[in-house]
C-alpha cells in the first residue's frame, strides 16, 4: 500500500501542471507564484511588476529603467496617493506604476491566450488593482477568470484624484494623467505579454464605473490605434455625465485655495502647486460628501477629477470620437439599480413626468423610491451607454456592438424586495467570487458567475459573446445600427433574456426631451 502511494505521488508530481518560472521582460526577469486550482490545474500569478518608472508630478508616465537580477513578484504593491474611503487620511504612493498578471496553466505551458487588463472603479479618486480584500483575497483577483475562461487577466494601477486629473483646461497642466497611466499599462501588455503565454494581437481591455468611462476614453483616443481588439464597459461611458470636467479650471483653483496656493496670477498658481507637498494636494482633492448631500446638488458635484478635452489624448467631445473605435468589438451594460446608491444625493423637480405618469393620485413609498433610483439610473448609466452602443454600431467598419442589462437581485442585507442589482454588485461574479469563496454564496450565485465569465471571456477570444471554448445558456444577438437587441444577465438566462429596444421610451425623453429644455446654469466657482 505505501508503495502504491508513493507511486501515486511520483506520478501526480509528474504529472502536474506547468509552471512559467523565471519570465523574461523589457525591464528585467521576473518571478512569481503558482496556485493549484484542481487537478492538473494551476494559476501562474505574478504581482507588482512595474509597468512604468515613478511618474513625475502631473507628468506623462516614463518607461522603466529597468532591474538586475530576478524580481520576485509575489507581492502586490501600493496603490495611487489617494484619500482614503472616509477621507480622514490618505494611503498608497506616488511609486505606484504597477500591474498583476494572473496566467491559466494545464499540462502544458500555454501560449497564444487571450489577454484581459482590468481598469477599477473608484470616481477617479479611489480604487487600487487590488481592491477591497473579500475573505483575503482581493475583489480583482484574477485567478478564478483566468482559469474559468482560459484566458490571461492583468489588472492596474493608475493614478487617481488630485494626482490623476488635476487639470488647468490648457498646456500649462493638461490633466489626463491617469489615462496615460492606463495607456501605458496596455502598451507594456502588448510588447511583453507573449512572454507570459499571451496573444499581444488579441487583447481586451475591461472596467467597471471609472474604469468602464476609462475603457471608452481609450477606445476613443487616437493613441490607442491597434493597440487592442476590444472593449466592455460595465456601467459607465465617456458620454457619463459624470466622466468629463467641463470647467477644470475652478476645480484647480479650489484645490489652490485649501493648500495656500491661490494666486491671482494663474502661472504662479500653478508653480505653487508644483511645488505643493503630493499628501496635502490628495487631501485637498478630497469630496465634500456632507456639505453635498445636506445642501440641493447633483451626484456630478462629488464626482469632481474626470477627464478633460485636452486636445491630445482626447482631443474633442467624446461624442465625436467614435469613429477612433469602429475597430474595436465593444460590449457594454449597466446594472438594472446602478443609480440607486446615487438617489439620496441627486434632488430632481418638476420635470419627471414621464417616469411619474403611471403612480395614481396616492402611489407606495416603495414605487416612489424605485422611480427615483430609475431616473438616476437612466441620467447617470444606462441612457449614456445606450447612445455610446449607437455611436459605435453607427460607426463600426466590421467590429460587434453587445449590450446586456444585470438585473440579478442585490446580495446587500437589510435593502427592500424591490432592489435588484445595485451599482459594482456585478463584479463578484465576472471575478469568480461565487467559486473563490463558496460558503458565502448560494448555487444560483455560481450559474450566473460561470454564465458571465463564459460570455466574457468568449467575446474576448472571438469578440462574439456566445462563440468560444465556454458554452453559454442562450445565444446573445449583435446591436447593430438599426436592431437593438439586449441580453438581460442574472441566474436564470432563458431565450426570453433576450430583449429590444431597452428603456428607449426613456432613452428618447433624455436624448431628445430633456436635452431640448432650458437649462439653469450654476455660476461656476471663481474668486
Amino acid at each position: 500500500m505505501l508503495v502504491l502511494v508513493v507511486l501515486f505521488g511520483v506520478w501526480l508530481n509528474s504529472a502536474s501542471a506547468a509552471k512559467l518560472g523565471v519570465v523574461q521582460t523589457e525591464g528585467g526577469q521576473v518571478e512569481g507564484k503558482s496556485h493549484r486550482m484542481g487537478l492538473f490545474r494551476t494559476v501562474d500569478v505574478f504581482k507588482g511588476i512595474p509597468f512604468a518608472d515613478v511618474p513625475g508630478k502631473w507628468e506623462k508616465p516614463k518607461p522603466h529603467p529597468g532591474w538586475s537580477g530576478i524580481l520576485k513578484a509575489i507581492k502586490y504593491r501600493d496603490r495611487c496617493l489617494q484619500v482614503t474611503l472616509l477621507q480622514t487620511k490618505t494611503q498608497g504612493s506616488e511609486d505606484c506604476l504597477y500591474l498583476n498578471i494572473f496566467v491559466p496553466q494545464g499540462r502544458k505551458l500555454s501560449s497564444n491566450l487571450p489577454v484581459m487588463v482590468y481598469l477599477f472603479g473608484g470616481a477617479f479618486l479611489l480604487g487600487a488593482s487590488n481592491d477591497v480584500a473579500i475573505l483575503g483575497d482581493s475583489l480583482y483577483d484574477g485567478k478564478e477568470m483566468a482559469e474559468r475562461g482560459n484566458v490571461i487577466i492583468v489588472t492596474v494601477n493608475y493614478r487617481v484624484g488630485t494626482l490623476g486629473f488635476l487639470s488647468s483646461g490648457d498646456a500649462r497642466l493638461p490633466g489626463n494623467y491617469g489615462l496615460w497611466d492606463q495607456h501605458a499599462a496596455i502598451s507594456w501588455v502588448r510588447r511583453n505579454i507573449e512572454a507570459f503565454g499571451g496573444n499581444p494581437d488579441n487583447i481586451t481591455i475591461f472596467g467597471q464605473s471609472a474604469g468602464a468611462a476609462s475603457v471608452s476614453f481609450q477606445m476613443l483616443s487616437p493613441y490607442s490605434k491597434g493597440l487592442f481588439r476590444r472593449a466592455i464597459s460595465q456601467c459607465g461611458v465617456a458620454l457619463s455625465p459624470w466622466a468629463l470636467q467641463n470647467n477644470p479650471m475652478a476645480l484647480t483653483k479650489k484645490v489652490a485655495r485649501r493648500v495656500g496656493c491661490w494666486r491671482t496670477n494663474i502661472d504662479l498658481m500653478i508653480t505653487c502647486l508644483k511645488m505643493s507637498d503630493p499628501v496635502g494636494l490628495t487631501m485637498a482633492g478630497k469630496i465634500d460628501v456632507l456639505v453635498s448631500l445636506l445642501s440641493p446638488g447633483v451626484v456630478m458635484d462629488l464626482l469632481e477629477f474626470s477627464p478633460v478635452v485636452d486636445g491630445d489624448f482626447i482631443p474633442d467631445e467624446p461624442s465625436k470620437l467614435f469613429h477612433n473605435a469602429a475597430q474595436f468589438d465593444y460590449l457594454a451594460g449597466v446594472n438594472s439599480m446602478d443609480g440607486h446608491f446615487f438617489a439620496g444625493v441627486d434632488e430632481h423637480h418638476g420635470w419627471t413626468f414621464t417616469y411619474t405618469s403611471h403612480w395614481g393620485s396616492a402611489p407606495e413609498q416603495a414605487v416612489v423610491k424605485k422611480t427615483v433610483a430609475d431616473i438616476e439610473t437612466d441620467f447617470l448609466f444606462l441612457v449614456p451607454t445606450q447612445i455610446a452602443l449607437q455611436l459605435h454600431a453607427n460607426n463600426s467598419s466590421g467590429a460587434h456592438t453587445y449590450s446586456y442589462l444585470f438585473n440579478m437581485k442585490t446580495r446587500i442585507p437589510g435593502f427592500p424586495h424591490w432592489v435588484e442589482a445595485e451599482h459594482a454588485e456585478d463584479l463578484q461574479y465576472v471575478f469568480g467570487k461565487p467559486f473563490a469563496t463558496p460558503l458565502v454564496y448560494f448555487p444560483r450565485h455560481r450559474d450566473l458567475s460561470g454564465y458571465m465569465i463564459a460570455y466574457w471571456t468568449n467575446f474576448a477570444k472571438t469578440g462574439d459573446p456566445s462563440k468560444g471554448d465556454s458554452r453559454v445558456p442562450v445565444p446573445w444577438p449583435a446591436f447593430t445600427k438599426y436592431h437593438h437587441p439586449y441580453l438581460t444577465i442574472n441566474h436564470k438566462i432563458t431565450k426570453s433574456s433576450v430583449s429590444y429596444d431597452l428603456r428607449s421610451d426613456y432613452v428618447t425623453y433624455w436624448t431628445k426631451t430633456y436635452s431640448s429644455l432650458p437649462t439653469i446654469k450654476r455660476e461656476e466657482e471663481e474668486e
